[in-house]
């Protein structure tokens, strides 16, 4: 399964990590790659939890993103 994981830089240095698919899914590290090892494990102990609670799991439709230059 693949989700979505926005990262955002907190003013102190550290980043919040959140799964947007997966409501209350969200973690922190103070580096990136903490950050990030960190919501891994959140979304897999998430998708834990609704398997063993009967729940169905999130999937996440498909996301379009659009670049552009900004002049």
């Amino acid at each position: 399964m693949r989700y979505t994981v926005v990262l955002e830089r907190e003013a102190d240095g550290g980043y919040v990590a959140s799964a947007p698919t997966l409501p209350g899914c969200v973690s922190q590290g103070d580096t990136r790659e903490e950050a990030m090892a960190n919501i891994r494990e959140a979304v897999e102990l998430y998708i834990e939890d609704c398997l063993d609670a009967g729940d169905p799991v999130p999937t996440e439709a498909g996301r379009e993103f659009v670049e552009i230059d900004a002049a």
